[in-house]
């Protein structure tokens, strides 16, 4: 009920909507609208109220809720599923669990925090409440589990537009951290669940660190992370990015399932690929090989030159992928 009040407000935002209309629109006492103006109130919505005019919604928070982020979304199914959280302990999490109880195509799950967010190999991915973007995505396409890695630079290009909606320059370290000033400033970590020649599901978590503070951080992590806020000098507007970020996703996954080709994603990610031309380090299983990263082929596979001259390619998800010195100039 508070978001259907919430959306009759929005509706008429800058214009008061009497008590009245609200109570008919909705079926609810004049005293339960009240409790819920004062909800949203506590939660940062600023609504001004004036006997016998009614109420007037005239300021709206940087939440991550479905009604904040549907003013900026344009997509036929990514997102129009939307499941809303305070707090949890990991998006993906919670995605896989509402995959297994088919939750549709498209579904969205977003918290404004996350108590054990999860990084690649396990590692713990910081964020913080009110201050990051933690977003998982079911997605249930009918392709070759083989090529489920592909979606990661899918998810790759649709950050780096959205972060070029907003004047910021990032780049991609292949094949699914995003850098900005040679810092992490998103990770995604694609899981799948399948068999042999079938996809049940994928989830696809997004962890943008969009207005934390440098002294969030802990000291470990000072020199390897940041977030957009530190390195621009100016706050970013959660749901607006959001609502860019999937728009862009879903035209960027669109062309990859019905035209079964991700030239458009693999070409933002080669155009703004931190480690092409450079010296890097691939790891795998503890050995480390030295090798010069040469170019991303059409299927999103990192074409690296080994130190014996002969070419290989990297598939996403085999191995790290670290820089000489984990130093990187952005190109």
């Amino acid at each position: 009920m508070k978001n259907r009040i919430l959306h009759l407000l929005k509706e008429n935002e800058g214009n008061f909507i009497s008590g009245q209309i609200i109570s008919e629109k909705l079926g609810v006492s004049r005293t339960a609208i009240w409790k819920y103006i004062n909800t949203l109130r506590n939660e940062g919505y600023h609504i001004d109220s004036i006997s016998n005019k009614g109420y007037n919604l005239t300021f709206s928070p940087d939440l991550l809720s479905f009604e904040e982020i549907n003013e900026n979304l344009t997509t036929k199914y990514i997102g129009r599923n939307l499941f809303y959280f305070e707090s949890l302990d990991s998006t993906n999490t919670k995605a896989k669990e509402l995959a297994l109880k088919d939750a549709s195509h498209g579904t969205i799950i977003i918290s404004e925090e996350q108590t054990a967010g999860k990084g690649r190999l396990g590692r713990f991915f910081l964020s913080p409440k009110y201050k990051g973007i933690w977003i998982s995505i079911i997605l249930r396409p009918d392709i070759d589990p083989l090529k489920v890695p592909k979606i990661t630079q899918i998810g790759a290009a649709a950050v780096v537009k959205a972060c070029e909606a907003f004047n910021i320059n990032v780049n991609v370290k292949w094949p699914n951290d995003i850098i900005l000033n040679n810092k992490k400033v998103c990770g995604i970590l694609t899981e799948m669940s399948g068999e042999l020649n079938k996809v049940n599901y994928v989830v696809m978590g997004i962890g943008v660190n969009a207005n934390i503070d440098e002294n969030d951080f802990p000291e470990e992590l000072k020199n390897k992370a940041t977030s957009i806020s530190i390195e621009t000098k100016n706050y970013i507007k959660r749901k607006e990015f959001v609502g860019i970020l999937l728009n862009n996703f879903e035209k960027l996954y669109e062309e990859f399932v019905e035209e079964d080709n991700i030239k458009t994603s693999i070409n933002i990610c080669r155009k703004n690929s931190i480690l092409i031309g450079k010296e890097i380090k691939i790891i795998n299983r503890n050995k480390e090989t030295l090798a010069k990263a040469l170019d991303l082929d059409e299927n999103g596979e990192l074409i690296v030159e080994l130190k014996d001259g002969n070419i290989y390619k990297v598939v996403s998800g085999e191995v790290s992928i670290r820089g000489i010195n984990d130093s990187y100039t952005p190109q």
